[in-house]
């Protein structure tokens, strides 16, 4: 595995992720354009369809040598710029992203700034063994923070498969619901 290779967002045209996608396959470049799965009601039928999860966004690992040949590709606009310069994406980021979407429908997104919460590691289920930084925990609802991208993916994980590893608060309960 090259070491250089490192994950990036591309900032896309609007609408244009999946042909970037497409483009960027077709040129040998390694990407990742999460698809989300969404069922859509019509008057006569109910159909299962796969939209881009991040509005304008895909993902492409690749390195900095090659940021000006990805650039002048049809429908990129520029890379996501973190600290004037290309935002570099974490590997544990896009397996978490991968992770989500191959187990929950429906996902939902909100832009959110990077906030110092609590840490808690998944311990069964679906996403067990990820940690993150709890934002809030409401019912059954858990959201976990994608920090280079400031987004929450959102899904139910029941309360009972997620542990504390560290609290940035005093109280001293297992679980703390933020409201």
């Amino acid at each position: 595995m090259n070491e250089d290779l490192k994950w990036y967002a591309v900032y896309t045209r609007p609408r244009w992720e999946k042909k970037v996608a497409y483009v960027l396959e077709k040129k040998g470049i390694e990407q990742y354009c999460p698809l989300n799965k969404i069922y859509r009601q019509w008057s006569d039928r109910r159909k299962l369809i796969l939209e881009p999860l991040f509005t304008s966004y895909v993902f492409v690992r690749t390195t900095e040598k090659m940021h000006s040949e990805i650039k002048s590709l049809n429908g990129i606009i520029n890379f996501v710029y973190g600290l004037s310069k290309p935002a570099i994406i974490r590997d544990e980021e896009i397996n978490c992203i991968k992770e989500f979407l191959n187990n929950h429908n429906n996902v939902q997104l909100q832009k959110t700034p990077v906030d110092v919460n609590d840490t808690v590691r998944i311990t069964s289920g679906a996403l067990t063994e990820y940690e993150g930084n709890v934002v809030a925990v409401k019912s059954k609802t858990v959201k976990i923070i994608l920090p280079s991208l400031g987004y929450r993916m959102i899904a139910e994980v029941e309360k009972i498969n997620v542990e504390v590893i560290s609290s940035t608060t005093r109280v001293s309960h297992k679980y703390q619901t933020h409201s």
